[in-house]
């Protein structure tokens, strides 16, 4: 049997480090100059849904309605002769004139749905899933310092932080349309990024008791050699089912599927340098693993020998 190719990750820790540092600050720039384009689930809006006689082809709808109303998204939905238009207006008669102008120019509209949307209740959607997120981080980090230790817990959560705000900013930067299937996405890649981290963490731990040696950096880089293949397999096969959603699955999970795909593709590499340079700048040590076991009364306190010189 061959032995372990050790891959030294932390040698290059250093640049990781500056990689991420720079992507957040444009992600947090882009966050606080130019805002999510929040879709009518957060901003409030009007969506309609119109059954039409003939198929329909949505970007001609859009580009039919683009001049006259403000975030234009048209997706066919149910087939070709269903549409869903959502337009970030949410007055009375804004539902009325989209169907008679459909209707003068498109085709006949044999059923119509329309729903307003509050911009209070857009509001309230923000902050819901503000909450959901930061009660997901406090969770995490409660757990992860109950299964392991608590420096552990602020690298999982640092990486988790690191993952959603990137994913944030890829959304502000390219001013991709943001509602609730895509909060939905980033929640998932809380959870997603979370299991490749413990993963890693649990060999981490594992090894720092293992393996007789306190170079920490070699042991954090043994310990990621190991999980690698683990972790490549993992992330390719749900990248691969990602980007057939991309290109398959139709507007209505376009946004969805791009949140994991960034979030998957960013939750794989800070998995591997995130929270393991977390450890590093804390100082992570063997002797923070060590489970105390006291002696029975009379017995002396049995030290393994590589504590004996310390």
């Amino acid at each position: 049997m061959s032995e372990q190719k050790i891959i030294p990750f932390m040698a290059y820790r250093k640049y990781a480090g500056l990689f991420s540092i720079v992507l957040i600050l444009i992600s947090l720039a882009s966050l606080v100059t130019r805002g999510l384009n929040f879709g009518i689930d957060f901003s409030g809006g009007t969506a309609i849904k119109i059954s039409m006689q003939d198929p329909v082809i949505a970007s001609d709808v859009q580009a039919l309605l683009a001049d006259d109303y403000e975030g234009v998204k048209v997706q066919n939905i149910a087939g070709n002769s269903q549409i869903l238009v959502t337009v970030k207006q949410d007055e009375n008669e804004v539902a009325t004139n989209i169907i008679k102008l459909i209707s003068s120019e498109i085709g006949e509209v044999l059923e119509a749905s329309p729903e307003n949307r509050s911009a209070s209740f857009g509001e309230e959607m923000k902050w819901t899933g503000l909450t959901a997120m930061l009660i997901a981080l406090a969770l995490v980090m409660l757990y992860v310092g109950l299964r392991f230790q608590f420096k552990f817990s602020v690298g999982a959560v640092t990486a988790l932080i690191h993952d959603v705000i990137i994913t944030l900013g890829f959304f502000s930067v390219f001013q991709i349309n943001f509602d609730q299937t895509v909060l939905a996405a980033v929640l998932a890649v809380i959870g997603y990024s979370l299991n490749d981290t413990i993963v890693v963490s649990d060999r981490i731990r594992e090894n720092f008791r293992n393996i007789n040696n306190d170079d920490v950096i070699h042991i954090i880089d043994v310990s990621l050699s190991q999980t690698l293949g683990r972790t490549i397999i993992t992330s390719v096969t749900t990248l691969m089912v990602l980007s057939a959603l991309l290109v398959f699955g139709g507007d209505s999970l376009f946004g969805f599927a791009l949140a994991l795909f960034v979030g998957v593709f960013v939750g794989t590499y800070s998995s591997i340098y995130v929270a393991a340079n977390i450890l590093l700048l804390m100082a992570i040590d063997r002797k923070d693993l060590l489970v105390v076991v006291k002696p029975e009364d009379g017995e002396d306190e049995e030290i393994p020998d590589w504590l004996k010189d310390d």
